[in-house]
C-alpha cells in the first residue's frame, strides 16, 4: 500500500495540526512497519524544527517543489500531487487537515481529516479572504473525499448540520497528543521547568494560543476566589486584541502569561500543577485536555462541544463564563488531595483508548478496509 499524504502542516505547523499529522504519518508507518506500506509525504517547505521528523521511518518520502514549482508553493501543493501519485503507484490520498489537492485521479482512494468547522460556527474569527478560501477548499474536499473523517462526534454534527456532508460518509476517529506527553514526568523534570521560569509551588495552568475562542478570562476571572498563594500560568502566544487584553491583565504575581514555551516543556508544566483550566468555547477535539489527562494533571473544562469527549467521566466541567463554578472545582483540588487524586485515575483509565497506537492501527484498518472495498 501506498499512501500520499499532505504533510504540510507535519513539517511547517508546531500546534494542533501539525501534531495530529505528525501522529497520523508516523503512527500509521510504525504501526505497518515491515508489511509493504510506504508514505509520499508532499509539502511546499519545511520548518527546521521538523525538517528531520520522519528520518527514522524509512518508508518515508519527501516530496517537494522543484524548478519553477518552487516560485509557486501553494499552487504546488493543490495541483502537482494529481501529477505524481500515478508515477509513485499511490493508492490512497490522505488530506490531514480540512483540504484536498485538485484533480486527484478517480482511481486513487481519497481521505480527509475534517478538524472542526469554526470558520463556519465562527466566522468573526477570520478575515473575509480566509473564510471564503476555508469554506471552498472545505467543500471541494468532501465533495471528492470517499470518506470523510472526523475527530469528534462534535465535527460529526457539524458536517452533517451545516456542510450537509452525507452521514454514511463519515467515520469518527479520535486524534491523540504528541508521544511526549504519554512519557513519565519525574519530580526532577517538574522541579527544573518550575525554576526554568520561576513558577510558585501551588498553580494553575492554562494552555492554548490566548485569543477570544480559548476564553483565558474565564479563568482570570475565577483566580478571585481562589488562595492567595495559588497563580495561574497562561501558556500560549497572545492573538489580537483579545491577547492583548489578557496580556494586560497578567499581573506577573497572581496571573502569568508565558509566551515562547519550549514544546518540551508542556509535560512538566502539567505535572507540576495543581490542575489545569481549559474553558474554550468550542474545539473540534480539546486536544490540552487530553494532554492534561496524560500527565495526572486533572482539568477543569468546559461542557460543551468536544470537550466532554475529550475528558469523559475524567474531567470536571463548567459552562464556558461561569467562573464561580471553575473557582469552585479549583478549591476543591487545591483542599481535597483524595478528590484530586481520585481525578487523576480516572484520567488514567479514560485516556487510554486516545493512546497513539490504538488509533494508528484504526487509522490502517480504515485504509485497508477502503482500498479493499
Amino acid at each position: 500500500m501506498v499512501i500520499g499524504y499532505d504533510a504540510k502542516r507535519a513539517f511547517c505547523n508546531r500546534t494542533g495540526l501539525g501534531n495530529y499529522s505528525r501522529g497520523v504519518i508516523a503512527g500509521v508507518l510504525r504501526a505497518a512497519r515491515d508489511k509493504g506500506t510506504r508514505a509520499m509525504l508532499y509539502t511546499p517547505r519545511t520548518d527546521p524544527a521538523f525538517a528531520n521528523y520522519f528520518d527514522d521511518v524509512p518508508q518515508a518520502e519527501v516530496r517537494m517543489p522543484q524548478g519553477l514549482w518552487r516560485c509557486m508553493p501553494n499552487l504546488w501543493r493543490s495541483l502537482a500531487p494529481a501529477q505524481h501519485v500515478h508515477l509513485a503507484d499511490v493508492q490512497l490520498y490522505h488530506g490531514l487537515s480540512h483540504e484536498l489537492p485538485l484533480f486527484l485521479p478517480a482511481d486513487v482512494r481519497k481521505v480527509v481529516t475534517m478538524h472542526d468547522l469554526i470558520v463556519h460556527r465562527y466566522p468573526h474569527y477570520f478575515s473575509l479572504f480566509d473564510r471564503i478560501v476555508h469554506r471552498i477548499k472545505q467543500r471541494h474536499a468532501c465533495r471528492v473525499a470517499d470518506i470523510v473523517l472526523a475527530i469528534s462526534e462534535q465535527t460529526k454534527r457539524d458536517l452533517i448540520d451545516l456542510m450537509h456532508v452525507p452521514e454514511e460518509k463519515i467515520r469518527v476517529l479520535y486524534q491523540s497528543c504528541e508521544p511526549q506527553f504519554w512519557q513519565p514526568v519525574n519530580d526532577a523534570q517538574v522541579d527544573a521547568v518550575r525554576e526554568k521560569y520561576g513558577l510558585p509551588r501551588r498553580y494553575i495552568v492554562s494552555i492554548g494560543t490566548v485569543e477570544e475562542r480559548k476564553n483565558q478570562f474565564c479563568a482570570i476571572e475565577a483566580m478571585k476566589h481562589l488562595p492567595d498563594d495559588v497563580a495561574l500560568i497562561i501558556v500560549g502566544r497572545p492573538r489580537g486584541a483579545y491577547g492583548r487584553r489578557v496580556a494586560v491583565a497578567a499581573d506577573g504575581r497572581r496571573v502569568r502569561l508565558l509566551s515562547g514555551v519550549a514544546f518540551a516543556d508542556f509535560p512538566a508544566l502539567y505535572a507540576g500543577a495543581v490542575a489545569s483550566v481549559y474553558m474554550s468555547r468550542f474545539e473540534g477535539f480539546g486536544i490540552p485536555v487530553l494532554e492534561s489527562l496524560c500527565c495526572d494533571c486533572p482539568v477543569v473544562t468546559s461542557n460543551v462541544s468536544s470537550m466532554p469527549e475529550a475528558g469523559g467521566d475524567a474531567a470536571l466541567y463548567a459552562t464556558p463564563d461561569d467562573h464561580a463554578v471553575v473557582a469552585a472545582h479549583l478549591l476543591h483540588l487545591l483542599d481535597d488531595d483524595a478528590f484530586r487524586q481520585e481525578c487523576i485515575k480516572k484520567g488514567r483509565t479514560w485516556r487510554i483508548r486516545f493512546s497513539p497506537e490504538v488509533l494508528a492501527q484504526q487509522m490502517l484498518e480504515l485504509y485497508k478496509e477502503l482500498l479493499h472495498n
